[in-house]
């Protein structure tokens, strides 16, 4: 990311309110959060976020009439806000996105889906806040095509590689362990075994390197793996 987006998370939740502050903040931005929808209402007041994760049931201040709020302020008609809520009825969706929410997600979630859609909203609306491209040596990601290049030639790679490539190219140097990669990866909620990351990591190699060609992907002996941070420089 060229810049770190600030997010207000308004759930009262407590533990999917720190669920999602591990993960969005492990994705790089800055992370508020409230648990009422007037304290929340107050603190938009003093300062705007990039974009709300807002649930639909909050106490003091209904999270669907928060938004209708937010919507009639001048200095808040545009921001994003993603609506939270265990309400799946087509008409009630509808209700959400009638009163100015900008995407709407059912709990329960995919936490990587909801990454991926905070990611494409803020793309949407702050294209300069969020890098639509990764590069690291004659590597190149492209979010939005979904397409990775090396040198002159378009890899191939399937839609858990191209995650897990993109979630270790933005962090270079950083060691996971497999755990920590299903859980930003595969998300945490997911029943797949730790040496799946293995393979994973197996097929991604394959599909980037060619023979001779310097592997960016490292293996860290019990502990995990990480993305080079010296790919692309001469060492």
């Amino acid at each position: 990311m060229s810049t770190n987006p600030r997010i207000l998370i308004v759930e009262d939740e407590e533990p999917l309110s720190l669920l999602l502050r591990y993960n969005l903040e492990s994705e790089g931005y800055t992370v508020e959060s409230a648990m009422r929808g007037d304290d929340a209402e107050l603190m938009l007041k003093e300062h705007i976020p990039d974009l709300v994760l807002l649930d639909w049931m909050l106490p003091g201040l209904s999270g669907i009439e928060l938004c209708r709020r937010l919507r009639q302020r001048s200095d808040t008609k545009n921001l994003p806000i993603i609506l939270l809520t265990a309400r799946g009825e087509e008409d009630e969706r509808v209700r959400g996105l009638a009163t100015g929410a900008d995407d709407y997600v059912v709990k329960p979630f995919s936490v990587p889906e909801l990454l991926a859609r905070v990611g494409a909203l803020l793309r949407r609306v702050s294209p300069n806040r969020v890098a639509a491209s990764l590069e690291a040596g004659d590597l190149h990601l492209d979010r939005s095509s979904h397409r990775v290049r090396r040198g002159g030639r378009e890899l191939h790679l399937g839609p858990t590689e191209f995650r897990l490539l993109e979630f270790l190219m933005e962090r270079p140097g950083r060691v996971f362990s497999r755990a920590q990669l299903l859980d930003h990866v595969w998300g945490m909620d997911s029943e797949i075994d730790e040496r799946t990351v293995d393979v994973h990591v197996g097929r991604l190699r394959k599909a980037i390197n060619k023979p001779r060609e310097r592997d960016p992907v490292r293996t860290i002996r019990g502990a995990g793996y990480s993305f080079d941070e010296n790919f692309g420089r001469k060492i």
